[in-house]
């Protein structure tokens, strides 16, 4: 099996890996209700993709988060 010959050195294994480094995800504004989403998914808020109603919209944060305390 064939075995490096020299060292790779610090700046040579950095630049290589430069391209490594984590993206910002891209987001999409939906066309309905103006919130921000993932492209190419219904709109989580609205449940609409492509003008068009895909899915049922998600419950409001308050009314799915119940946190009282007995």
């Amino acid at each position: 099996m064939a075995n490096p010959k020299w060292k790779t050195s610090k700046s040579k294994t950095r630049k290589r890996r430069s391209h490594h480094a984590l993206k910002p995800q891209g987001l999409s504004t939906c066309k309905n209700c103006g919130e921000i989403h993932l492209p190419h998914h219904a709109c989580p808020s609205c449940g609409f993709y492509d003008g068009r109603q895909a899915i049922e919209p998600r419950a409001t944060s308050a009314a799915s988060t119940d946190f009282s305390v007995e």
